[in-house]
């Protein structure tokens, strides 16, 4: 398996139109149909990234900046921003169309965190993301603490522990 691979190698597009079926009783898209997208093809990357099966281990940072109205054409576009040992983090930005109106307009950014799994379901080790562009670095940057937030969150890292976060509130470490 490959040591490194660089953080474009896991880009994803995934493009769906909002059918009647997909909608609230506001003709917006359901919240919920959008998390099952963001669920898939944030795993879509992280499989190219990983080269292996993956499975969700959380989904976070999911803002709802504007609706999304029926008949607009959706795009998803997701990359693995950083690997850790057998997690990877997933940025998704989605894009809604209103093609009549020639109206383009980001509607919603999220992170998921994805672990690499072998065929028993155990995690396992996934390469190095290399980050290229200056969009790529600052995602890379922030995703240690990222992930430290969520790890206090779900109490499997005391805050006390969490260097990183630590160091953007100016947090003096060694007391």
């Amino acid at each position: 398996m490959a040591k490194k691979k660089f953080v474009k190698e896991s880009a994803t597009i995934m493009t769906e139109m909002v059918l009647p079926n997909d909608t609230n009783t506001l003709n917006n898209l359901m919240g919920g149909r959008l998390m099952h997208w963001l669920d898939v093809v944030a795993a879509i990357a992280a499989q190219k990234h990983s080269n292996r099966i993956v499975v969700t281990a959380s989904a976070d940072s999911i803002s709802f900046k504007q609706p999304i109205s029926l008949g607009n054409v959706v795009t998803l576009h997701a990359k693995v921003t950083r690997a850790f040992n057998s997690s990877m983090e997933v940025f998704i930005e989605v894009t809604a169309e209103d093609i009549p109106a020639s109206k383009k307009t980001i509607t919603h950014r999220a992170f998921f965190t994805f672990v690499a799994v072998d065929q028993n379901g155990k995690p396992i080790e996934i390469p190095e993301a290399i980050p290229e562009t200056e969009e790529e670095k600052e995602l890379y940057d922030g995703a240690l603490r990222r992930r430290q937030l969520r790890l206090v969150l779900a109490k499997r890292m005391k805050p006390e522990d969490a260097v990183e976060l630590k160091s953007i509130f100016n947090m003096d470490i060694t007391k």
